[in-house]
């Protein structure tokens, strides 16, 4: 459901997220509805949290004891790395279509198809079911479900994936972890480092808040679905449920179920004859 309100030059438009519009000393909270009020200092005051259980279903992984101890999901990815090196016990119980080169401290479960070309160096732990295509590059530390896909052209570094989790073709994810059901489409990149190298920040209460680590590409929720080419910037936040459309260069907190557009405009010229 969505709705829209108009006061004066004011346009609210909400669409499926939980908040709290402030209005001077009044608040109200927010589900599914807009409201109208009358052309004021209007605030917007949006509590995401960030907790592991907020943008995952931990029933949804195999891995969930990962997340023990962690108020902030993202604290999970600095423990993958100790993790698997006090988990993994090596085995390969897939099939493969031509040649991979697989390390010496990597698990793969059965059912899941390793095609010509591919990578994995460990230490990794892949469920079953899962396809790892032509020439993905596994690097260090990770961790992925049960029917998951892994493309072709795809790395990924220091990942976890929840189950029937896709990362399907010429992605690169960094520093991540990505929700049950997500979905990435093509070329889309998550970018785990800033240009500048220092700590990457979320916003929490309108503040940037330091997350204590260099390397952090992006917390993607359950059954988020990122269009083709779509950068996702350091720190990002995707909540469950969200879309963003191709292209878009996101940054910062995107609420459950909601959309980000890119609404930069094509013009149409006639050609010239040559």
């Amino acid at each position: 459901m969505s709705g829209a309100s108009e006061s004066g030059n004011l346009k609210l438009e909400v669409w499926d997220f939980f908040g709290t519009w402030t209005l001077g000393n009044w608040s109200l909270a927010v589900g599914s509805f807009a409201f109208g009020f009358p052309a004021a200092r209007l605030f917007f005051y949006l509590r995401v949290m960030f907790k592991p259980s907020d943008l995952f279903d931990l029933t949804q992984t195999e891995h969930a004891t990962l997340f023990d101890g962690c108020d902030y999901a993202w604290e999970a990815l600095q423990k993958i790395q100790g993790y698997l090196m006090a988990r993994v016990r090596p085995a390969l119980r897939n099939r493969c279509e031509g040649t991979a080169w697989i390390g010496e401290q990597v698990f793969i479960g059965e059912g899941t198809l390793v095609e010509d070309g591919v990578m994995i160096k460990g230490p990794a732990i892949i469920g079953c079911n899962c396809q790892i295509r032509h020439n993905a590059y596994l690097r260090e530390n990770v961790l992925v479900g049960d029917h998951c896909v892994v493309g072709n052209s795809c790395e990924l570094k220091n990942v976890m994936m929840f189950n029937h989790c896709q990362v399907p073709h010429f992605n690169y994810v960094g520093d991540s972890i990505l929700g049950h059901k997500s979905h990435l489409g093509a070329g889309v990149k998550v970018s785990n480092v800033k240009l500048d190298n220092s700590n990457v920040t979320v916003e929490i209460d309108g503040k940037p808040f330091d997350t204590g680590t260099r390397k952090f590409g992006a917390l993607i929720g359950d059954s988020v679905d990122i269009g083709c080419n779509a950068v996702l910037n350091p720190g990002s936040i995707i909540c469950r449920g969200a879309v963003i459309y191709p292209n878009v260069n996101w940054r910062g907190i995107l609420p459950a179920n909601m959309i980000a557009k890119n609404k930069a405009t094509v013009e149409v010229v006639k050609r010239r004859n040559s």
